[in-house]
């Protein structure tokens, strides 16, 4: 059998980087039959390049997103660790969300160390299913959404995370809900579990809300609820309307912009300007983030010139 010449090696190393977006692990390459001398006078002529102490990369470029999934998963332990939240949406098509880092999770009872360009998480246990095998092993949709809002920065974070991965598709609303239920995590349990009903339900009611409630507390008027209106398509539903000042309030669902729901939103909110009153939207998911600078506008609206003088004619009518 003819010795395999350095140039055909290189060329058999580099088709079989092309699933790994062009890196290998030393594992990978002992498997190919390149020794760790090999190896090293590769990197010496600059051919390949080093990243971290198990990934090589067969080419001298910055690594791809897929290449730095790889890199995280064999660095921190390929036994251990799973590419997971936001990253692992990121690899499901998570699209319009950026991280400098790779996310991956490993059991409590491991203690990596510390690497650049990766955060680890301890989980206290993997669930049944949750692990992707197709390409840097992942976890599923739905349970890198619900540990990603977990890790979030902010209550305004992990309410964006969970919505988008619903809006985009790579999750529905119900199975957020069923995984939170099996996916525990240290931080905000109570508001995710409402952000993930709020974007499996699209619409709410307002007694679950308790928008007059919230009105009652701030010593303005009690509106009238679900207020029954005729439109040119037969009776419009209102979700609050303050009567006397010809004030509506639309409280949309999580998901009033996707797919053609805000249309029809739209068209109802365009016609109650058209017949002369007024309309303020509150999004469910804002709400629950910041309801208290939605009722300032409320309250401003209410107090408005506008709206006094309104009233004013209405009274002398």
């Amino acid at each position: 059998m003819d010795k395999e010449s350095p140039l055909e090696r290189h060329r058999r190393v580099g088709e079989a980087a092309e699933d790994t977006d062009f890196v290998l692990s030393r594992t990978m390459l002992r498997a190919l039959g390149v020794d760790r001398h090999q190896t090293k006078r590769q990197i010496a002529a600059g051919r390949w390049v080093r990243h971290g102490t198990q990934t090589i990369s067969v080419r001298d470029a910055p690594l791809g997103e897929v290449a730095r999934r790889w890199r995280a998963v064999w660095e921190v332990g390929e036994d251990i660790a799973v590419v997971d939240g936001v990253s692992a949406l990121q690899a499901a098509g998570l699209t319009g969300w950026s991280e400098d880092v790779v996310h991956v999770s490993i059991l409590h009872r491991h203690d990596p160390t510390r690497l650049a360009g990766v955060t680890v998480h301890k989980v206290i246990r993997r669930v049944e299913g949750e692990v992707v095998g197709a390409g840097a092993p992942r976890t599923t949709p739905a349970v890198a959404a619900i540990r990603a809002a977990h890790w979030a920065v902010s209550d305004r974070q992990a309410a964006t995370i969970l919505a988008m991965a619903v809006q985009q598709r790579l999750v529905t609303g119900d199975q957020l809900v069923a995984t939170r239920r099996r996916v525990r995590g240290r931080t905000r349990r109570a508001f995710i579990t409402q952000i993930a009903h709020d974007v499996a339900d699209g619409a709410h009611s307002l007694h679950e809300l308790d928008f007059a409630g919230a009105c009652r507390s701030r010593d303005m008027p009690v509106p009238t609820r679900q207020a029954v209106r005729s439109g040119t398509d037969g009776r419009v539903y209102m979700d609050v309307y303050f009567e006397e000042y010809r004030l509506v309030i639309e409280i949309d669902g999580a998901g009033h912009l996707w797919g053609l729901t805000g249309v029809a939103d739209a068209l109802r909110a365009n016609q109650v300007v058209i017949d002369g009153d007024r309309v303020l939207r509150i999004n469910v998911i804002g709400w629950r983030l910041d309801r208290e600078s939605f009722l300032d506008q409320v309250e401003a609206a209410l107090a408005s010139d506008w709206a006094q003088a309104n009233l004013a004619r209405s009274r002398a009518a």
